[in-house]
């Protein structure tokens, strides 16, 4: 079961970088959130710890409704066009996405772990954080920044839960909260953005150089 919501998470990670449109980045990260709070759920469920079930509540509320909610509410407000605009087409972007995740595989596996199912999390993990990096840097608009660095957290969430067996649960409410007001921040500014320069197309700022 844990294998199949992995790999249900890894897949929602190429959606994104196949995807064109905000509405459709948006969505895939809201697929891999879910998959993400299955996974909590089910860690919860088997392990007997109530702390898990609040996190997967926290999941569930913040990062399957609330944020991907927020970030179409400011697509829609700065009312630009949705195309991400990528310096890497979809094609390569997927190809640069399968090549990252056999480097997370490589990077994994030197790192000694016999388990395959902590082996699996492991690469699924760096493969997040890795591509969610990728993302940051490869598409023009800034929501896809605010994006990219909401995809690279999922990857650090599932990360420190396959390493450690999950965080101590304050600090996981801890980084919820500071990941959503962030969130709202980034958006405040990317609205500004906008509203100041007419457009949040990161390449056109270099003209403000000097």
């Amino acid at each position: 079961m844990r294998q199949i919501l992995l790999f249900g998470i890894l897949t929602s990670t190429y959606l994104m970088c196949i995807a064109k449109r905000m509405p459709a980045l948006v969505r895939s990260f809201r697929y891999q959130s879910f998959f993400i709070f299955l996974i909590t759920l089910a860690a919860g469920f088997s392990e007997k710890r109530i702390d898990y079930y609040f996190v997967a509540l926290l999941i569930l509320v913040l990062k399957v409704f609330i944020i991907p909610a927020l970030l179409n509410l400011t697509a829609r407000r700065i009312n630009v066009d949705e195309n991400l605009g990528l310096f890497v087409n979809a094609q390569l972007s997927l190809v640069a996405a399968l090549v990252l995740s056999y480097c997370s595989w490589v990077f994994s596996r030197g790192l000694g772990f016999g388990q395959y199912h902590k082996l699996l999390a492991m690469t699924v993990a760096f493969a997040v954080i890795f591509i969610g990096a990728f993302l940051m840097i490869s598409r023009m608009k800034a929501l896809t920044q605010v994006v990219g660095l909401l995809v690279m957290e999922n990857g650090v969430f599932i990360l420190a839960s396959s390493v450690s067996g999950g965080m101590p649960f304050f600090v996981e409410i801890a980084i919820f909260l500071d990941v959503f007001v962030s969130v709202i921040i980034m958006g405040l500014f990317v609205f500004r953005i906008n509203k100041l320069f007419t457009h949040i197309d990161v390449t056109k700022l270099s003209r403000l150089k000097g």
